[in-house]
Order: structure tokens, then C-alpha cells, then sequence
């Protein structure tokens, strides 16, 4: 509270130090967080009300979005109790019908999208008018443009001579054992044994396991123990704890350089799943966290080892020559390059192009992936009557039907604003990635539909005072989301634009996925083996991974390199370096080596995916019961909060559950009244206390 007086004190600054989100910090200290501009501040009146807001200031000439709802028809009450109280319209439904799961989530433009546009132009519709708006500071941190013309224009263009192509080769096994190092249990194929790893060093381990397994195993999965996090009390942070254990000598081993064409070389220096690479003469050996793919809870070596092989046999069906690699993004990487159409002649054969490092670069900066936000009092009570949590099962599998391909037009506001009514309506219904203005409606009183730039490195927060006004960049899905909300339309303003043809490139290897996913889940379910049960429901969270980290994959970040030199040698550090850690022997360091040209980075298609997962988390619907869900659908003082694919509530919803892609999961329940979590942790701890609650109510009804 303190620091929080110091005038140069800023949110994204202190987080990182007190080893808390930006989030935490501002609900701590207000003061750090967005503020409004002097400027900006309604002006007090002598009656107690406020006089009308400030005009915002000038900034560029954006194009009125149209309002994608009929205007003589008004939303109907909504079943679920929602102090919102309304329903899409039919206008809604027309232009949903053709496709499933094109439904606000997935940007597809369709028949019935194009024939709800010709009304809109045949029936004139009015624009969405203009309220008073109050504008919002940006948090410190500003988005990038593409810049004005011709050098714009450019950004359009893919990389040359780099696409997306279907492998003419087949991935090499790699040997796995499996180690839990609080127990000493080493599984490699049918072999078990118990090993004294001392104090479980890298040196120690890799000694012990190979003396009792052959040199060709090169991966060893660490299924509990997190032995990199032994001297964790000794550090300040997690990260320089796992750097240390990384970097410490191992006699006869040095840090892995190069294998062949494999760029994945050196450490990875992850605070909860690092992944060590050494190498001795042609020997090569990675040690790596099984929570990769999956939390094993308390599974022993030998159920983890069961699930990879049924995960390898489920999704052999599928891909006859699978292989199982490092970490389920690279698997996933592999297995989608392995759908690539490879017929001569049919579309994209020739392979999907790489956009250019520019719209990579813009992507990476204006996209953020789930949506976490804490709402705190006054927005909801400080006593909660019960915190209920509904998670959505295996989300971003609900939102690949359908992806932007090719090249990406360029839509700025000139040129939308010279579109027609049907135009703007199919642009705002397609792949896409926009740039705009936003204003909350007056009178709005729910949560926020569209990001906004927070301080701190892709922090995002969520305006839903009304009146406020800001620019941000947002996926077509949410800012069709917010034209054609359940509540009130939103003001939109396009300032800019990118707009891409609807293809199907995640579509075969998704459903490929989905089907493995729902065989586990299957046998999860019904075999009468307890452990082999255990090894299905893991296999299958792994399959989840593949998908999670697989569409994360595409998005491709800049490439970090991490390294280490012994202390007193800082001059060895390349400039524009990061040191990351220190432990008075060693100073590790980092350094951002930008975009790679690599031929699988599609970072436009986890864009869209986490726009749909965005925009779903507020207002979909369950086609089969005819129901809308999500937290529009909620009383306004309800929402708690959101994490990613979850919303805590006080509701308690009675939305169906068919265990479907997509589907919300009643998945904790803690009785009130409860005291209102003021950072994550606390809502952490109320998760777990609502889940082992929910448990014992479940089992007292069985």
C-alpha cells in the first residue's frame, strides 16, 4: 500500500517483484491500476448528480459498424434469470442456421449471413447512435497500427517462399522412461524398479537411470517430486531455482547444442515444466515435467506409462504413423502438418502461407489468449451467498471449425465505411481481426465484452462502466459479439482491419482429436480396471493438450534464448539481454531472438480460436436444447470471476450438461456465505474448497 504512493510506482513493474499478476496488484493498490484522465472526469454538480460526460479527444476517423440485430425486433426474456433478461433475435438465428458452430464464435460467413445482410440493406437500417463517453487511459501500454498506405499494404503480403506443407518423412521414436523422484520409481517398458537418486540432482538422476536402462532411452518424464524446485527457499523466485538446478555441473555431460535439423536445443527455463537437454557424444537426453500433458495427481510411474500407451493406440486409428514427442505442442504441430491436403490440384496442396513477420508481430501484441478477470466490490458483494464454478469441457475444440486462410485483406475505415450494409455484415461475420473503437452503452450494466490493453506485457482488462471509450484491437467473433450482444449493441467504430477467406485447416485434425478424446473419455467411464481407468481419463487430458498447445503452438512467439555464465563474466551477457537470475555463481540470462521463419507458425488461426473461446465465455448457444449459456446469461451482480475457459458465480445455472466439446461443467460448489476472493489466490484456494465440496455433494446423492 505503501509503494503504492510512490508517484513512479507501476503495476506491471511491481507484479513481477511481489510475484503476483498485474490483476492482483491493482486490486490490492486501485491507484496502480487504469486511470482516467483529469480531462476525462465528470464534473461535479451542486445537486449531487454529475454534469454530462467529457468528449473524448480527436483521434482517428473511424466507420460506424452497423447493429447486426433487426431494430423493430427486441430481445426476449431469458429463462436462466439473468438480470439482463434477453434473447438474440431472429435476425440472430437467420444468420447461425447453415453451421453448427459458426455461431458467433467461429467468424464463418454463410447463405443465411448474406441474406439477413440484404434486409439490413433493403431496410435501411439505423446505426447504433452515439452516447456521451468518458475515455479511459490505456494502462500504460499502447497496441500497434499498421501503418498508412502503401507500406501497410505490405504487411498483407505472406512471407515469401514459406508455407505450410504436408511432411514427406516419418518423426523418429524416442525411448521414455518414466521417474518419480519423492519415491525413486523408474518404469521403462515393462520394467520397474526404485532407484537412490540422492538429492535428486541432474548428475544424480541421470547416473542412476543409466545404470539401470539402456543409453537409447533419450527422454525421462518426471512424474512427481519436482525435483528442480529442491533449493526453491533459497531463491527469490521459482524460476531462478529451476535455472539453477538446470545449470548446475553434470560430470561427463554438457548442455545439449544441436541434433541434426532439431532447432530445440539448450534449456528451457519454465518455472513449473522445464524441460533440460544434455548431451555426451552421440548420447542425447532430455529431462522433462509429465505436467506437460497432464496433472498425474498421484498416479504412480507405471499408470502414466499405461496412458501414453493408450494414448499412442487411440490416436494411431487415426494417424498410422504417429509418434509421440517431447511435449504435446510439438505433437500436435506434427500430427495437424499430417492433415496438409496432398492431392495435386486440391486447394492448399501447395501449402498454407506463412503471414509476414509484420502481421506475425501485430498478432502476437493485439491478441491475448483467456480471459482472466477478478470483480471485486462494489461490482458484487463483498459477502457472497456461494460461489458456484462452471468450467467448459475441452473449449477450444468448439471453436476450430473454421479458420482464415490465405492472404489477409486489409480493411481500413475508408474502405469499410464504402462497403454496403450486406458487405459489412459478411466482413463482420468472417475470419477476421479488427482494430476499432469502442463505447460502452449507456445504461449497461454487465460484465465487459471487449479487451482493453493493460499495463504489463499481453495484460488485457475489460471496460464495463458505461460511457466509457477506448481503442483496442479485438477478433471478429467478439466484436460481432458485442454488435449483437443479448443486452444492447455496442458502439463500434472500425479503424482498421484485417479480413481473411474461410477455410478448414484445423477442421480434419480437430475432429481427428475430438474422436480420440471421446474414446478415452469413454473408457475412462466403463473399464473395470481402476488403474487402467486412471490411465484413460489421463491419456484423454493429454489429447486435450495436444489441442491446447497445439493451436498455442501456431501462434508462434518471438524465440527466447537462455543462457548462463559464472559470475564476474556479466560481460559476456550480449547486449539487449535480461538477467533473469542470479545465485552469486552463476547469472542467467535471456534475450528475445524474434519471429523465426518457421513454416507451421499461423498465429491468425489461435487468434481466432481464442476469439471464439472469448466471445463463447459470454453468450453461446447449445443448439440440441435450444439454450443460450454464458455469463451475459447470468444476473449482472453474479459474475465473480473469469478464468479462461471458467466463470465463478453466485448463480447457481441450470444449464444442460452433455459432455460435449463446449459444454459448461458444473465443476465446484461452495455454500455461502463466503467472503469475496480479493486476489487469485484466494480464488484459487475457494476453487479447490468448491470442488471437494461439490465432490462430497455428488457423492451423498449417489
Amino acid at each position: 500500500m505503501e509503494l503504492g504512493a510512490y508517484e513512479r510506482a507501476k503495476a506491471d513493474r511491481i507484479a513481477p517483484a511481489a510475484g503476483l499478476s498485474v490483476v492482483d496488484v491493482v486490486a490490492l493498490v486501485p491507484r496502480l491500476g487504469p486511470q482516467q484522465s483529469a480531462a476525462a472526469q465528470p464534473e461535479s454538480t451542486d445537486d449531487g448528480g454529475q454534469a454530462a460526460a467529457a468528449v473524448p479527444a480527436p483521434g482517428p476517423v473511424g466507420a460506424l459498424a452497423p447493429n447486426l440485430r433487426r431494430p423493430e425486433e427486441q430481445p426476449a426474456a431469458d429463462d436462466s434469470g439473468a438480470a439482463s433478461g434477453k434473447q438474440p433475435t431472429a435476425a440472430d438465428e437467420r444468420a447461425q442456421e447453415v453451421k453448427a458452430e459458426a455461431e458467433a464464435v467461429t467468424g464463418v460467413a454463410s447463405p443465411a449471413v448474406e441474406e439477413a445482410a440484404e434486409q439490413h440493406d433493403q431496410e435501411q437500417t439505423e446505426p447504433v447512435p452515439a452516447p456521451a463517453a468518458v475515455s479511459v487511459a490505456e494502462h500504460g501500454r499502447e497496441l500497434p497500427s499498421i501503418p498508412a498506405g502503401e507500406r501497410g499494404d505490405a504487411w498483407c503480403v505472406p512471407t515469401p517462399n514459406l508455407a505450410s506443407k504436408r511432411p514427406n518423412f516419418t518423426q523418429q521414436p524416442r525411448q521414455m522412461a518414466f521417474l518419480d523422484t519423492d519415491t525413486g520409481v523408474l518404469v521403462h517398458r515393462d520394467q520397474v524398479v526404485r532407484l537412490d537418486l540422492g538429492t535428486a540432482s541432474v548428475s544424480e538422476i541421470l547416473t542412476a537411470v543409466y545404470a539401470t536402462v539402456p543409453d537409447s532411452v533419450e527422454r525421462i518424464y518426471i512424474t512427481a517430486g519436482d525435483p528442480w524446485h529442491r533449493d526453491a527457499d533459497r531463491y527469490p523466485f521459482l524460476r531462478d531455482a529451476v535455472a539453477a538446478w538446470l545449470n548446475a555441473p553434470v560430470p561427463g555431460w554438457q548442455v545439449e547444442s544441436s541434433r541434426g535439423k532439431d532447432r530445440l536445443a539448450g534449456h528451457l527455463v519454465h518455472p513449473r515444466n522445464p524441460v533440460g537437454r544434455w548431451q555426451r557424444g552421440d548420447q542425447h537426453i532430455e529431462i522433462r515435467s509429465v505436467g506437460e500433458w497432464f496433472d498425474p495427481a498421484d498416479a504412480d510411474p507405471a499408470v502414466v506409462r499405461d496412458a501414453f500407451v493408450l494414448l499412442w493406440k487411440q490416436l494411431r486409428h487415426h494417424w498410422p504413423d504417429v509418434t509421440l514427442m517431447g511435449s504435446p505442442s510439438q505433437t500436435g504441430r506434427d500430427l495437424w502438418s499430417r492433415t496438409i491436403p496432398a492431392k495435386t490440384g486440391s486447394k492448399w496442396s501447395e501449402g498454407y502461407p506463412v503471414m509476414s513477420e509484420e502481421i506475425r508481430g501485430l498478432l502476437h501484441a493485439t491478441a491475448g489468449q483467456g480471459r482472466t478477470e477478478l470483480i471485486v466490490p462494489p461490482r458484487v458483494p463483498a459477502k457472497l451467498p456461494q460461489l458456484v464454478e462452471y468450467d467448459r469441457t475441452f473449449a477450444y475444440a468448439k471453436h476450430t471449425w473454421a479458420s482464415g486462410v490465405g492472404a489477409p485483406r486489409r480493411i481500413t475505415a475508408a474502405a469499410f465505411a464504402a462497403m454496403s450494409a450486406k458487405e459489412q455484415t459478411n466482413a463482420l461475420f468472417a475470419p477476421s481481426h479488427w482494430q476499432i473503437r469502442v463505447t460502452v452503452p449507456d445504461g449497461w450494466n454487465h460484465v465487459g465484452i471487449l479487451p482493453a490493453p493493460a499495463a504489463g506485457d499481453r495484460a488485457w482488462y475489460y471496460p464495463a462502466e458505461p460511457g466509457q471509450t477506448f481503442t483496442t484491437w479485438a477478433g471478429g467473433a467478439e466484436v460481432n459479439l458485442a454488435l449483437r450482444n443479448p443486452i444492447t449493441p455496442w458502439r463500434i467504430e472500425i479503424l482498421d482491419g484485417l479480413l481473411w477467406e474461410s477455410g478448414t485447416p484445423l477442421r480434419d485434425w480437430s475432429a481427428k482429436l475430438k474422436d480420440a478424446w471421446a474414446t478415452l473419455q469413454a473408457l475412462a467411464a466403463n473399464h473395470g480396471d481402476q488403474r487402467q481407468r486412471t490411465a484413460a481419463h489421463l491419456a484423454s487430458r493429454a489429447v486435450r493438450s495436444i489441442l491446447l498447445y497445439g493451436i498455442g503452438g501456431f501462434a508462434q512467439r518471438p524465440r527466447i534464448t537462455t543462457r548462463s555464465v559464472p559470475a564476474g563474466h556479466e560481460h559476456e551477457i550480449p547486449a539487449g539481454a535480461q538477467i533473469i537470475g542470479s545465485d552469486g555463481e552463476t547469472i542467467t540470462w535471456q534475450r528475445s531472438a524474434g519471429f523465426s521463419r518457421d513454416p507451421y507458425a499461423h498465429p491468425e488461426w489461435a487468434a481466432g480460436v481464442w476469439s471464439g473461446a472469448r466471445a463463447a465465455l459470454l453468450s453461446t448457444k447449445m443448439r440440441e436444447d435450444n439454450t443460450f449459456v454464458g455469463a451475459l446469461h447470468l444476473p449482472h451482480d453474479s459474475i465473480v470471476a473469469f478464468r479462461t475457459d471458467a466463470i465463478y458465480t453466485t448463480h447457481d445455472a441450470t444449464w444442460p450438461y452433455r459432455g460435449q466439446p463446449g459444454d459448461y461443467l458444473k465443476k465446484g460448489h461452495l455454500p455461502g456465505p463466503v467472503t469475496g476472493p480479493r486476489t487469485e489466490e484466494e480464488l484459487l484456494s475457494l476453487q479447490t474448497l468448491g470442488r471437494a465440496h461439490l465432490d462430497e455433494e455428488q457423492e451423498a446423492g449417489q
